[in-house]
């Protein structure tokens, strides 16, 4: 479509970062030096940016470009704003500034109590996930939400297999997940290593009965011994067709 759009002039630009920072859509960064125009569907045409630039180097120019999508931006935002938090709160602990993929930054998920006689009058479950990431693998060693935590490390098969997972299990727990036969890694280091410099309540692992699922069950138990610590864990299997076999 032909819309309004900002345009750059690169030999006017002195690359201060006042345009990206007067742009509250996070369209515009700095490239080489110089300001750019990160996603046509971020820029709104309203032209924040433009009484920013010390330069006279913003103008707007009639030309094809992706819609205005407020949805992408939000989301963005969202993220940006995360990060933030995220960077804010490892700076406070003295632990190292986040630098990695978005998707995997640590960062702990506040839950207002529920009641559960409305949920279930409602029908809506909610749920009871308190951090992110969940992967054994992608999950910070040192991450804030493991102080004073009682662990749960379940199979990810176990969430589909027993529907009551989030509120029988899940509630007032840091949960990990991983699938120890497709996952080519051994996950007792990583949960020693948790285990070790965290003050870990308990541990609590929901597995499947089939033989596989035990590699799980022998990662944490390994971790357990190689801590050095005495915490109380359990394990919880559960069969195939969702029922609790041993608890």
């Amino acid at each position: 479509m032909i819309r309004t759009i900002v345009h750059f002039d690169e030999e006017k630009c002195n690359g201060c970062g006042l345009c990206a920072n007067a742009c509250q859509e996070g369209a515009i960064g700095i490239v080489n030096g110089k300001a750019k125009l990160l996603r046509d569907d971020y820029c709104d045409g309203l032209g924040n940016c433009l009484p920013a630039c010390p330069t006279n180097a913003i103008s707007f120019v009639e030309r094809e470009a992706a819609a205005f999508d407020e949805e992408a931006v939000k989301m963005a935002m969202a993220e940006k704003a995360a990060k933030k938090e995220a960077e804010e709160m490892a700076e406070k602990l003295g632990t190292p500034k986040f630098t990695g993929c978005p998707g995997s930054m640590a960062r702990a998920i506040e839950r207002k109590s529920v009641n559960t006689d409305n949920s279930a009058v409602s029908g809506k479950i909610e749920s009871e996930l308190r951090q992110w990431p969940v992967q054994i693998k992608l999950v910070p060693v040192n991450a804030p939400y493991f102080a004073g935590a009682k662990l749960l490390v379940a199979a990810d098969c176990t969430a589909y297999a027993y529907a009551n997972v989030h509120q029988e299990f899940m509630r007032g727990k840091v949960t990990l997940i991983g699938c120890p036969k497709l996952d080519d890694v051994d996950y007792s280091e990583k949960l020693t290593q948790i285990l070790r410099q965290n003050d870990i309540k308990s541990v609590t692992v929901l597995r499947m009965e089939v033989p596989c699922c035990g590699g799980l069950e022998r990662a944490v138990v390994t971790a357990l011994q190689n801590s050095g610590k005495m915490i109380p864990w359990q394990v919880v299997t559960f069969s195939v067709d969702g029922k609790i076999l041993d608890r």
